[in-house]
Order: C-alpha cells, then structure tokens, then sequence
C-alpha cells in the first residue's frame, strides 16, 4: 500500500525482485486522491472494501489464492495496513506497517481512528481486539525519522502517540502488546527501528534494506534477491510524505 505520494508504481518495480525470489504475488493498488482521498483512514469511501475486488482480480488472473493475504503498507499505506489488519483480520495472514505517521490505538475510550470505539461516520466498522490482536505484524520506522515535518499534529494525537513517527511507533506497538497481555493473548506486534534511515521510501529500500526486512517478515528468510534494486530517483513527495 502507497502513501500519499501514491507511488505504487515505483513499489511495484523495487518489490518485483523480491517476488520471484519468494514466489508470491505482488499486488499494488493505487487509490487516487478523488475517489479515496482519505483512504489511510479507510475512507468516507471505504478504501478496505474496495480493495476486495482487487484481491479476487488477482486471484483470477494468476491461480493465486487470496483468502488470506501478507500486507504491507509505507507512511499513510501504513497507515491504512494497520487499520484493515484491525478491520478485517481474518483477511491478513501477517502484516508489515512502515513509517506511519499516526494509529488507531486498542482504546475503547476513544472513537475510531483515533481508538476502536465505533463511530457514527463509519456505523458498519467494528475492530474486535480478540481477534485483531492474533495477527503477527512487524512495525518498522527509520531511526532518524524524528522530524515533525508532514506529520499529523493535534493536540490530541500528540498527547496520546507522541511528538515524532519513532515516538509514536513505540507508544502504539507497547499498547498493543499490553492489550494482548490484558486479554492472556501472545504478543504478536514487534518493532524494528532501522539505524541510519529517515522517511523516504527510497532511501528506505536503499539504506535500511526495506525490501529484505519486509519479505523477511511476511514469509521468512529467502534466496537472495538478484540485482541492487536500482530505479528512479526520489521525488521530494517520497522523500516528504505527509500522513494525514
């Protein structure tokens, strides 16, 4: 899943690699700005729902199965993996969410997508941590990802997740480990914070070996990936994303 730079192309092209070595199929929607403008959210237009018939599409042109999928999603897609993974969890074998810029946290206090308690905006949407919590997902944010520049500030969310992406990737995975814990669960949510890498996509695969860390994640170790996963430069949207 894009973020807001809607670069799906450009994760399609350095992920391909990593496909063949692993054998799976690489889906990589792009949900545009009219039609799914707030799609990190899920969306007025319910992003998670549209993404359904997409799966089926793939299923039927490659003889792959979609009963269950491994998601991964960078900057607002992270944010839009975290949330169906929570939305829809028997869809979501493992899931990878990298350098989001704000959660939905395991509070029933606190109203969707801030919290899991339902909303009026979204009356069909009901986040179960019974089951949300049993699915094994890997966060991962760059370790010099500490600016506050095109990130989502409310007083609200900085009060409840933090003043940086690192800060809030480490208040959301501790929240979700000790609401596993409150329920007798296993916790399955880990973080990694990569050393050297900021937040563009990028320079993410490039320096922070993105590519080997996801793959790794979703499906174990695999055979080496042929080629340096070279491609076209960075835009300043991938290095900037805003994650709203």
């Amino acid at each position: 899943m894009h973020g807001l730079s809607r670069n799906s192309q450009q994760q399609a092209r350095l992920f391909s690699g990593y496909c063949e070595s692993f054998g799976a199929v690489l889906a990589a929607p792009l949900f545009s700005a009219e039609r799914h403008g707030d799609y990190q959210r899920l969306g007025r237009n319910r992003a998670d729902l549209a993404l359904d018939p997409i799966l089926e599409e793939a299923a039927s042109l490659t003889g792959a199965c979609a009963a269950q999928i491994h998601l991964f999603g960078y900057s607002g897609g992270a944010q839009f993996a975290h949330r169906y993974v929570m939305a829809h969890p028997h869809r979501v074998a493992r899931a990878v969410v990298a350098a989001a810029g704000w959660y939905t946290f395991p509070d029933a206090r606190r109203r969707f997508p801030h919290g899991i308690r339902p909303s009026r905006r979204f009356p069909d949407l009901r986040l179960d941590p019974e089951e949300f919590l049993r699915v094994p997902m890997t966060v991962l944010v760059g370790e010099q990802d500490q600016t506050g520049a095109s990130l989502r500030r409310s007083e609200r969310i900085d009060q409840q997740q933090g003043m940086t992406r690192v800060e809030r990737a480490r208040n959301w995975v501790a929240a979700m480990r000790e609401a596993a814990a409150a329920r007798a669960l296993e916790p399955r949510v880990s973080l990694e914070v990569v050393a050297e890498t900021g937040h563009s996509f990028r320079r993410f695969m490039e320096r922070g070996k993105l590519g080997d860390r996801v793959f790794e994640a979703l499906f174990g170790p695999g055979k080496p990936r042929a080629g340096d996963g070279a491609g076209p430069p960075a835009s300043a949207d991938e290095d900037h994303e805003e994650s709203r």
